[in-house]
């Protein structure tokens, strides 16, 4: 790190051009960037990935998304067989097809089934399956459809437009997108720092994490032209990069600060936050890219490119922090440390005082601690994977009507996510096909329309409807069901859609989830070893961790899955389910955003026992040092987290609900309570490490002599800011 640094500032026009050319890059790269991140969340080699994405190819629709449905429930005394009736029905789905050609559309009217009427003929619906959005927006054809069902009437009835999509988004069409999710949280950021540094040195961090995202844009738009990114990264790049760019940043002119306080020139106090801090931040980096990185062993194209993204930013918020920052504290640092409402030094008497509390009553506060992680662990056991049932989703506006009425009609929600069942060949009967589906138990109903919408060439599409809702254990049941029903039937015929591509991905990925956790644990360690060079505080670290992410799963369930929270701070019922890929997402991020606040501690405290020789005081000066420093940073993510929550839909809200959680449950519980009292408790043994391994983990050099300020030693001190 000397050796970088020693580079940097004896090369500060070079590195700040280098960064300028490539801002201005990513700047007109970023858009180019977003248009080229993938859609795809299938899993590939599987029956219901590579049926869904066949149809998606020769249908235009369908395969990978839920249809919309549209349901009319008539007067009292009408029936779908009442005159008239049906005439409407197909009026209607006749202008739906006109309005919306590249949809394909089912209902009463065009294949005169039963399965889409309800037992006392009253209540009728439809499918009309829709190309996909881009992004998390819809598709320009839901817009035409709602035009189309709310300038129309059936029997005198109204139409009522609803499906799992419309559900799960609220009705609504868009979100406040990335943009400005992603500028709420830099002024809840800005907010914080300008508390922390009460000058214009927290303008830097927030300059740091600008570079670092754009220039991250740039590096995955380079990715994009080798291997699919999904379309999900610009988010995680965005808001976790906004946090985890100005945590580094934070850190690294926190410790500028204090060593000039302390009496260092200005260039000298840029070196040692260097080479102290800057150590730190590089370990916590690449700490968090590896465990992100992680999720590249998984078999789904679309986690790999998450593994990608949340590699890459990181590691470029610590390029940043070690090249670029540098060079603009020992340049302008000093000039934007006005009007100083804070002093640079950064011992936190509330923080020393809390630390000498918790060394006095360690086993109180380490089974405190403990108690806390376990209670809310606990509620983690009953976690069920996949995707929210559809009484969850439903909470107001016309989809919700829709859906009730399918509800109260007997139908049911099983409607709302059929199987999709690509029958193909010759010897394959499309309506022979539906016909042996439909006698299935579970089975509400099965048709395979007439026409090129729903077949092509040798092929042809079956819409299988289940009585249950497919992301419930019946409707789960049933899908195995049919799968079991198309095996023995002629000809190729594979079961798709969306309901099949979750159970698929379900089966693939956590079959590989303790080869992910291994991976993380194993690597992990080893950078931990020669970050504190001990075997205890890795060891300790990792199970602390791993306490406090099983922590933000019960969190979880509890809010979100048994519903104690969803509708008061979302307005959604209990979702009665976690969707799949979110406990991944949230263990690989979680347990290498949490690490930052390790290493900066315990990095801290290694320092300070270096120093004394005393554990205990080391305890207190190391929190006391960096107490105030994590528990902003902590802030600075959580209001990342919260504005990514604002996004349209519910699984990014329990994405953000899990990430929030577990970085305040690590920065209060974890960092505050059970690291000081641990340490305490296990006394030198936090830092043994065996001789043979002195060479991997060597002892820093010693810290430059500090002259107090105002000391009559510190005259060239004095001249060298009065140049700067």
């Amino acid at each position: 790190m000397d050796r970088l640094t020693d580079l940097v500032l004896g090369h500060k026009r070079l590195v700040v051009g280098v960064w300028l050319v490539v801002t201005v890059a990513a700047v007109t790269g970023v858009s180019s960037a977003v248009d080229a991140l993938s859609q795809d969340f299938s899993v590939p080699g599987r029956e219901g990935a590579e049926a869904s994405q066949e149809i998606l190819r020769e249908y235009g629709n369908g395969g990978d998304g839920s249809p919309l449905v549209p349901v009319v429930t008539l007067p009292e005394g009408t029936t779908v067989d009442s005159p008239g009736v049906r005439d409407d029905l197909g009026a209607l789905f006749g202008r739906i097809a006109d309005a919306a050609p590249r949809t394909r559309v089912a209902s009463f009217a065009s294949t005169g089934d039963r399965a889409f009427v309800s037992a006392d003929g009253r209540t009728t619906f439809g499918l009309v399956f829709v190309p996909l959005g881009e992004g998390f927006g819809p598709a320009p054809e839901i817009a035409l459809v709602q035009e189309v069902t709310a300038s129309s009437t059936v029997g005198g009835a109204p139409v009522r437009l609803t499906g799992y999509g419309q559900l799960e988004s609220g009705g609504e069409s868009e979100g406040a997108g990335v943009l400005i999710e992603t500028l709420v949280g830099g002024l809840g950021a800005l907010v914080v720092l300008a508390w922390v540094f009460g000058s214009f040195l927290a303008l830097v961090p927030l300059a740091v994490a600008a570079v670092a995202i754009l220039t991250t844009f740039l590096a995955i738009w380079g990715v994009t032209f080798v291997a699919d990114v999904s379309f999900i990264v610009q988010f995680i790049v965005s808001l976790i990069g906004l946090g985890v760019a100005i945590d580094y940043a934070l850190l690294i002119v926190t410790r500028w600060r204090e060593e000039r306080q302390a009496g260092l020139a200005n260039e000298a106090a840029v070196r040692r936050a260097m080479a102290t801090a800057g150590g730190a931040v590089v370990f916590s980096g690449v700490t968090v890219a590896v465990g992100v990185l992680a999720l590249v062993v998984l078999p789904v194209p679309f986690l790999r490119s998450i593994g990608y993204g949340g590699m890459l930013i990181p590691l470029v918020s610590v390029l940043v922090a070690i090249t670029l920052l540098p060079v603009m504290l020992a340049t302008i640092g000093p000039r934007l440390d006005w009007p100083r409402l804070r002093t640079g030094n950064q011992l936190s008497r509330g923080w020393a005082a809390w630390a000498r509390l918790v060394v006095r009553r360690r086993w109180v506060a380490a089974l405190a601690g403990l108690a806390i992680l376990a209670a809310l662990a606990v509620p983690a056991l009953g976690l069920s994977i996949g995707d929210a049932d559809a009484d969850a989703l439903a909470t107001s506006g016309e989809a919700t009507d829709g859906y009730r009425a399918l509800e109260t009609s007997g139908i049911g929600a099983g409607v709302l996510l059929p199987f999709e069942v690509l029958a193909r060949g010759t010897e394959s009967d499309p309506a022979a096909v539906a016909q042996t589906l439909a006698a299935e138990d579970g089975v509400r109903g099965a048709v395979a329309p007439e026409g090129d919408a729903w077949r092509r060439g040798d092929g042809a599409v079956v819409a299988v409807m289940p009585a249950a809702d497919a992301n419930t254990d019946a409707g789960g049941q049933t899908l195995e069901r049919v799968r079991a029903a198309v095996d023995g039937l002629p000809g190729s015929v594979r079961v798709g859609g969306l309901a099949a591509q979750n159970a698929d991905f379900v089966d693939a990925v956590y079959g590989n989830f303790p080869l992910l956790v291994g991976l993380i644990a194993a690597v992990t360690f080893v950078l931990l070893v020669r970050a504190f060079r001990s075997i205890l505080l890795p060891i300790k670290a990792i199970a602390l961790n791993v306490l406090s992410v099983a922590a933000a799963y019960g969190v979880l369930v509890l809010v979100w899955q048994d519903g104690y929270g969803s509708d008061l701070l979302f307005g959604f019922e209990a979702t009665g389910s976690i969707t799949a890929f979110i406990p991944l997402i949230v263990f690989a991020f979680l347990f290498g955003l949490s690490m930052d606040y390790e290493v900066f501690i315990l990095a801290r405290m290694r320092e300070e026992y270096d120093a004394t020789g005393d554990t205990d005081a080391a305890i207190v000066r190391g929190i006391g040092y960096t107490g105030r420093l994590v528990t902003s940073a902590a802030l600075i993510l959580f209001l990342a987290f919260a504005a990514l929550g604002a996004a349209p839909v519910a699984v990014v809200k329990i994405l953000a609900t899990g990430l929030a959680a577990g970085i305040l449950l690590d920065a209060t519980v974890v960092r505050a309570l059970l690291v000081p009292a641990t340490v305490s408790l296990f006394g030198r043994w936090n830092w043994w490490l065996p001789g043979w391994l002195e060479w991997f983990a060597p002892a820093p050099p010693p810290a430059p002599t500090r002259v107090p300020v105002g000391h009559a030693a510190n005259a060239p001190v004095a001249a060298s800011e009065a140049a700067d």
